[in-house]
């Protein structure tokens, strides 16, 4: 939890004079239920392969509905670039990660926003040393996460996340998601990683991410 706690303190849920300010901003995202029984996330080889203990999890689904008219007109008329560049605008986390892990070893990952951008998020792309695309379709995006991609095996801290854009013609508006399960990896765990605080400042960090993705698909 060491990159949420660091990402927090440099973002407005971080600073008491902005915590107003950062509840205003995001009072749009909501958490939709997310159903252990049939989301993919869940069922995926990933949740499946390096959960050998069957532990815990935790789990969310922020949502935001965005109107037609607020989403950049060239990305309407595309599904699979407007889930790249909901993908590419994740510019607080990507700040952070480059400064953290950028280096020799991981030199060829994505880690320019130029690069971000970019990519077709093939499926093994790894980014900023954290994330490793495992399926891609036309509405999403899926990456495992928790540690360094470099680590193939089990990890202590693993997860997978989601971005998501589900275009609702007859709504008129397009649904982003951020969906997330994490889970220990290593070892038998009795209760999921995040509860209480934890888990709710792992929310306001969902909230940040979704605000920076939205603002590269938004007018």
């Amino acid at each position: 939890m060491g990159l949420l706690r660091n990402i927090l303190r440099t973002t407005a849920i971080g600073a008491s004079a902005g915590i107003g300010t950062f509840f205003f901003v995001t009072r749009k995202n909501t958490f939709v239920p997310m159903d252990p029984t049939s989301s993919p996330l869940f069922s995926s080889k990933q949740a499946t392969l390096f959960n050998p203990n069957k532990n815990p999890t935790s789990y969310d689904d922020c949502m935001r509905a965005v109107p037609f008219s607020q989403i950049k007109p060239e990305l309407l008329k595309d599904k699979q670039a407007l889930v790249t560049a909901f993908c590419a605008g994740f510019e607080i986390q990507r700040r952070y990660l480059e400064r953290k892990y950028y280096g020799p070893e991981t030199k060829d990952q994505l880690w320019s926003r130029e690069q971000l951008s970019s990519s077709s998020y093939s499926v093994g792309t790894v980014v900023t040393d954290h994330f490793e695309v495992v399926k891609r379709t036309r509405d999403s995006v899926i990456v495992r996460c928790g540690d360094t991609p470099r680590i193939r095996g089990v990890r202590p801290s693993e997860g997978v996340f989601e971005m998501a854009a589900d275009v609702k013609p007859e709504k008129g508006v397009v649904e982003f998601h951020l969906r997330s399960v994490f889970w220990q990896g290593e070892g038998k765990a009795d209760k999921p990683p995040m509860d209480g605080l934890i888990f709710f400042l792992h929310q306001q960090y969902d909230k940040v991410l979704m605000e920076g993705a939205l603002g590269n698909v938004t007018k």
